[in-house]
């Protein structure tokens, strides 16, 4: 999947010369963290988090009256206070690879480009709602396993037609290739089944070693 296909596409962006408190109340009012920050001609110039904006704030503990405060933030504005080197990606940047642009930089956004024109924006709420919707989180009447499996070809492919084959519909599957300790791989499987006990009976008395994972709630 690409970013094109998770990315917001209608972007909140402001200018280089719009005022601390205009970007303060913007980003207020649509509930955003990153404001891109475009120049004279629509082009990418920078970016604003909303840290960036508190931090522009003046200190609770200033000695200077509301005037003053007022006519110092006045003069403050979105060219004054954005990142200027912006980390961007294309719209057909792998999702998996704009994660992996994000976390080293500890960035919690990247503006999407095509060519010099801004078509987007992708957060890091976008790439959890990915994660999530991948891996089967919304699906609540899927049940999810834990399975060890050893780390040779096959056994993988295999484990999943064992689960179809005792009537279990897979949701989604994740087994990165990580040992687990044990010299194997771990597989985690959100399967539907009319009886997902006997499913997992049937898995087990395969030779598979099986553990259902419930959540706190669920168990309570």
């Amino acid at each position: 999947m690409y970013v094109e296909q998770i990315m917001t596409k209608e972007v909140l962006t402001v200018t280089t010369d719009t005022r601390l408190a205009q970007l303060a109340e913007l980003m207020r009012l649509k509930k955003v963290r990153h404001v891109p920050v475009v120049d004279a001609k629509g082009r990418l110039a920078g970016i604003v988090s909303n840290r960036d904006v508190q931090r522009a704030q003046p200190s609770m503990i200033t000695t200077l009256d509301r005037g003053e405060v007022n006519y110092l933030l006045d003069k403050v504005t979105a060219g004054d206070i954005m990142h200027k080197k912006v980390v961007t990606c294309s719209p057909r940047t792998l999702v998996e690879e704009a994660g992996r642009m994000m976390r080293p930089n500890k960035i919690g956004c990247l503006p999407v480009l095509d060519g010099e024109s801004l078509v987007g924006i992708v957060t890091s709420v976008d790439l959890l709602d990915f994660f999530l919707d991948v891996t089967g989180c919304w699906i609540d009447s899927a049940t999810r396993i834990t399975v060890h499996l050893p780390d040779r070809a096959g056994q993988l492919a295999a484990l999943l037609t064992a689960v179809n084959s005792h009537g279990g519909y897979i949701v989604a599957v994740v087994s990165p290739r990580t040992p687990d300790g044990a010299g194997g791989r771990t597989a985690v499987i959100r399967f539907e089944a009319p009886n997902p006990s006997e499913v997992v009976a049937s898995l087990r008395e395969a030779g598979y070693e099986v553990t259902v994972d419930t959540s706190p709630a669920a168990s309570a």
